[in-house]
């Protein structure tokens, strides 16, 4: 009976894992942009939230990217309530596939599934195989999962259990919240409440408390997700709980008349029983959502009273481009573009000061806050672009047209230097992994390095600032002890090696890192030749 079940429960969780992962993919992996994009309101947010979900079959992987994006900074907490609002709501359609009774079907389907997969190189043709194999494998699992439960209607301890829950109603919160929690998948949950209410096992009185804790449970991925992370996706995480505990408090007060109209659903609409479960999962969702959507200000504000602290440590969306500038004065628009180029400069700053952070301490917040800033860059090198892009098809002086190319040319510029520290991350982390040691020598010759290319791009960025002809000079010669430092430090690894001191693969990381610190310094030197009028073809 146990390994029945657990087999079945494996088998399930697979079947939905496989999927929402070729859901995704024949999506085109756009729902992180579904995300970013519809998300300009509440109201947005849940639809947006609703659609993903439904598309990876997973309220918790909904959620787990919405605090990613909210830790990045790309979301603002209100829209996040809306998407884990959404969310909850998206996850109801596991119910109303499982509620239809097609599990007798389920071996053919898996067959079919495997031969698109195999069978058939095209990618897309695989990724609905995979969707019709993890479809099948979802009712195999459920089916064995139900074989499994059968003998559990003369076990007296069980009934008896059943029907503590029955008289309970808190019991049964409790015991949808813990196994949740172990299981970390409401809809396997729910699928096995489904299969458990299908057998005659649990009434529906018992049924419904345990719904309301499954929902509660599943909010325990989310928190994981937010260990560590910034003050605002920790909030997020906080209103995925909050909002399911409220939820769950208004349906326990008002369960009596919300099990009468279960019931009345279940014989007007001679639904099945695991039907019975998705609607009243679909009902407690969607009615909790209409509840507490007025409300998203006041949960807003309770999950920052709750979690204090400032809410990230820096706004990563645009703040001066506004596209009315461009047609009513375009030399204004093109002062907002380079306030916006100047701060995307101090997030690679910043971003190479974490990085530095991260060769010397190892410690992973450093690797973490270095992603989040290339990611920021990239947001902005988007927005700043297509600003600018926007901007040239406005009538522009001589002088304005010469700063809109040397914005251009400073854009993807500081892009790429975002690229070279982020690779230099990836560079540490493989040392890590791999218990690749650099010797104490090579390190105090890297943070020589690093102080030194971090000095040459601030020194760029103020040369931009100001039209500094100094500075831009400066940073010129600077770049040539760049090169010569870089040179220099490569015949010193080649002499550790030959003594010796250092493995081959401490020398690849190192070499490495000191090479994308000379590109940085390129970088750094191409802003300032900008300013000081030196075009690159």
């Amino acid at each position: 009976m146990i390994f029945e079940f657990l087999g079945g429960l494996g088998i399930f969780l697979f079947g939905i894992k496989f999927m929402g992962d070729g859901l995704q993919k024949s999506a085109g992996d756009k729902l992180r942009d579904i995300l970013d994009r519809f998300t300009t309101n509440p109201f947005m947010g849940v639809l947006a939230g609703i659609i993903v979900t439904v598309l990876i079959q997973s309220s918790s992987g909904t959620t787990v990217i919405t605090v990613g994006l909210v830790s990045a900074g790309f979301m603002t907490l209100r829209q996040a309530i809306g998407v884990i609002m959404g969310a909850n709501i998206g996850t109801t359609v596991t119910a109303f596939i499982i509620g239809i009774d097609i599990g007798e079907y389920a071996l053919p389907i898996i067959a079919l599934g495997s031969i698109l997969i195999f069978f058939f190189k095209n990618n897309k043709t695989t990724s609905i195989g995979q969707i019709i194999f993890g479809f099948g494998a979802l009712f195999y699992g459920l089916e064995l999962m139900s074989g499994g439960m059968k003998p559990l209607r003369s076990l007296e301890a069980f009934h008896e259990l059943t029907v503590n829950m029955s008289s309970n109603p808190i019991l049964g919160v409790v015991i949808g919240t813990v196994f949740t929690v172990i299981v970390q998948s409401s809809s396997a949950t729910i699928g096995i409440l489904q299969g458990l209410y299908a057998e005659n096992l649990i009434n529906i009185d018992a049924a419904l408390p345990v719904l309301f804790g499954d929902n509660i449970g599943t909010t325990i991925t989310a928190v994981l997700a937010s260990i560590g992370a910034s003050v605002a996706a920790r909030r997020a995480a906080a209103t995925h709980v909050l909002f399911n505990l409220i939820g769950t408090a208004i349906f326990m007060v008002l369960l009596v008349p919300f099990t009468k109209i279960i019931i009345s659903l279940q014989g007007s609409l001679n639904l099945n029983e695991e039907m019975t479960i998705a609607f009243a999962h679909g009902i407690f969702n969607t009615t909790n959502t209409i509840i507490q959507f007025p409300f998203i200000a006041v949960l807003a504000l309770i999950v920052t009273k709750l979690i204090p602290g400032d809410d990230s440590l820096i706004d990563y969306k645009s703040n001066h481009l506004d596209p009315n500038f461009i047609k009513q004065s375009p030399s204004i628009a093109l002062g907002q573009a380079k306030e916006e180029v100047l701060r995307m400069g101090q997030f690679a700053i910043k971003g190479l000061e974490e990085t530095s952070s991260f060769v010397h301490s190892k410690q992973t917040k450093h690797a973490d806050t270095a992603y989040q800033l290339e990611s920021a860059i990239n947001n902005l090198d988007r927005k700043i672009t297509d600003y600018l892009v926007l901007l040239a098809t406005s009538p522009l002086s001589t002088n304005d047209s010469e700063e809109h190319t040397t914005l251009m040319d400073t854009v993807r510029d500081i892009e790429r230097i975002g690229d070279h520290f982020e690779n230099i991350v990836e560079l540490v982390e493989y040392q890590n992994s791999n218990k690749v040691k650099i010797t104490d020598s090579a390190m105090k010759d890297l943070e020589e390095m690093f102080a030194l290319t971090i000095s040459t791009v601030q020194e760029a960025l103020q040369s931009l600032d100001h039209k500094d002809l100094d500075a831009a000079r400066h940073v010129v010669e600077k770049e040539n002890q760049i090169d010569k430092m870089e040179r220099t430090l490569r015949k010193q690894h080649i002499l550790r090696l030959n003594e010796g001191k250092c493995s081959g693969s401490a020398g690849i990381v190192f070499v490495d890192i000191i090479s994308n610190l000379e590109r940085i310094g390129d970088h750094a030197v191409n802003i300032a030749e900008a300013v000081l009028g030196v075009r690159h073809s």
